[in-house]
């Protein structure tokens, strides 16, 4: 099976509802990036340009864009994984999409890295913390 089969097949074993949803963004990320290679890598849709340039997945409640980089015009998209999640019940913002996509193209062509930008930055969970103070070390309790 061709790798634009995989693709096919995948989006053919969506949900009925989905599948033109699915075919709207491939048809995006094919025409912004038309270079790229479109495979299957994680059991989801993958194009290959200089480098893991994006993937989409179809999910109960929504699709799925990974990695989205610097999502300018998406943020209310952005989940906390530098994740772009787009609800079943609203169009895809194929604009947006397109011109994201665009732009990791042009800084690939342009030999620069592409960096996930994550939502909204947590702090790290240290053990400490997370046991508000009661310390974890046997060692800790010794004279």
């Amino acid at each position: 099976m061709s790798r634009s089969a995989e693709v096919d097949a995948y989006i053919a074993a969506a949900p009925k509802k989905t599948q033109p949803m699915l075919r709207q963004l491939r048809q995006t990320i094919r025409a912004a990036a038309p270079m790229a290679e479109e495979r299957i890598s994680y059991r989801m849709p993958f194009y290959d340009y200089k480098g893991r340039l994006v993937y989409f997945a179809h999910h109960p409640t929504h699709i799925g864009l990974y990695p989205s980089g610097d999502a300018k015009g998406l943020e209310k998209y952005l989940t906390e994984k530098a994740t772009l999640s787009f609800p079943l019940d609203e169009p895809l913002p194929l604009d947006r999409i397109r011109k994201l996509i665009e732009e990791r193209v042009r800084l690939r062509d342009a030999g620069s890295a592409v960096r996930m930008v994550p939502a909204s930055p947590r702090p790290a969970k240290t053990r400490s913390s997370s046991r508000a103070g009661a310390s974890s070390s046997p060692r800790a309790s010794r004279p």
